[in-house]
């Protein structure tokens, strides 16, 4: 797909999604100068949002589907990385936010919302923070969104206590979130990150590096899905269950639903889920770069594949540590990386793998419901008031 001609992919309705992924190693880059540009006003907000709290400021990370993910995939690991003396970090979906407030939001506790959206135009977006506004006495926002024009963005330009981190580029013009996921994820990673400068610095390139890595290597990716296989399963541990979780959405999305899918975490996936597999079943692992939690993804994968239930087992995996014997793609060349970096090139796989599962099937990636069942922003919800 990477080798296509503009024409080629235009007449396989895959030009944007495919061009979105391709590029993405470069908005890495550019999502770096961002942060770096705006470290003066990111660290003076997160000082006054810090002051409202007398201990740890609690820190919600939010957004709907794709962006719900971004959060579950930080979140895990800003708890290992991030100042647990001055943050509790948590992810919550603006849909639960929205449906049940009170729920997941408590009065009398100071609060930041960090909220992920790539248009900030669903209706979630904005009503997450409205029904934050009202339940919370000390509230900041944090928009990391992809629109500058979106409503979400806007609604917080005159706001003291908002602000905005914009990456225009990555808003995908694409039916499914790529670039805007990566993105996304790594601008929140350098936000809270206690990593040097110069750790983030080279975090990006190695990941830069191996999402190049991925594209030069299609033929690879291919080769791991085999024939079209009739269901797929991702897992993985830590902040890699979280990219799981959007793995399963990629196939699900350009299929048009016709790629039965699942996900779970590497050890919750023997509880019941382990059912889902089949002969007809590609279950993909995410080998985590930390030692311990790595014997978990591979214990897995040794025993589905050991029990001869799956069409295919397959490792994505780093060049570091015990590897996965059977099948993989493993990164070769790079250090390992930490977990939310490696999710940026570990979902680059995933997405290829959505779109050559997508064409296969005779889809159109850049339009994969053209009856309109989904949406590229979520219509026809309706936002009840709330009385408190």
């Amino acid at each position: 797909m990477f080798e296509k001609t503009d024409e080629e992919l235009k007449a396989l309705g895959a030009y944007d999604t495919t061009r979105e992924i391709a590029q993405q190693p470069d908005l890495w880059e550019d999502t770096y100068r961002i942060w770096s540009g705006a470290r003066r006003a990111v660290d003076a907000f997160l000082a006054e949002a810090r002051a409202m709290a007398g201990g740890p400021l609690r820190v919600i990370f939010t957004g709907a589907g794709t962006s719900a993910y971004v959060g579950d995939t930080v979140a895990p690991y800003l708890t290992r990385t991030g100042d647990t003396g001055a943050y509790r970090f948590c992810s919550v979906p603006t849909t639960d936010i929205v449906s049940a407030p009170l729920d997941y939001l408590v009065p009398d506790e100071p609060c930041l919302l960090v909220s992920f959206a790539r248009s900030g135009n669903s209706p979630e977006s904005v009503a997450a923070v409205e029904r934050a506004r009202q339940a919370v006495s000390d509230l900041r926002l944090l928009n990391i969104t992809c629109a500058p024009d979106g409503a979400l963005a806007r609604a917080a330009e005159d706001d003291p206590q908002a602000l905005n981190l914009l990456i225009p580029r990555a808003n995908d013009r694409g039916f499914a979130m790529t670039g805007s996921y990566t993105c996304m994820t790594l601008l929140a990673a350098l936000v809270f990150d206690r990593a040097s400068d110069g750790e983030k610095d080279a975090w990006v390139r190695a990941a830069a590096a191996m999402g190049r890595e991925v594209t030069a290597r299609e033929d690879e990716v291919a080769a791991l899905l085999g024939e079209s296989p009739s269901r797929l399963t991702y897992l993985g541990s830590g902040p890699l269950s979280g990219l799981a979780r959007e793995a399963q959405l990629k196939i699900l999305e350009l299929a048009a639903g016709r790629t039965a899918t699942s996900f779970d975490s590497s050890m919750g996936y023997r509880h019941g889920p382990k059912s889902f597999v089949d002969e007809g079943t590609v279950l993909v692992t995410f080998v985590s770069e930390q030692p311990y939690t790595r014997r978990y993804d591979l214990d897995i994968l040794a025993e589905v594949a050991g029990d001869g239930i799956a069409a295919r087992t397959v490792a994505v995996q780093q060049a570091t540590g015990p590897l996965f014997e059977g099948d993989s793609f493993t990164f070769a060349g790079t250090g390992p990386l930490p977990g939310a970096y490696l999710a940026l090139p570990f979902a680059m796989v995933a997405q290829t793998v959505a779109l050559l599962n997508s064409v296969r099937l005779g889809n159109t990636p850049d339009t994969p419901s053209p009856s309109g069942t989904v949406n590229r922003v979520v219509k026809g919800v309706t936002i009840h008031e709330l009385e408190l």
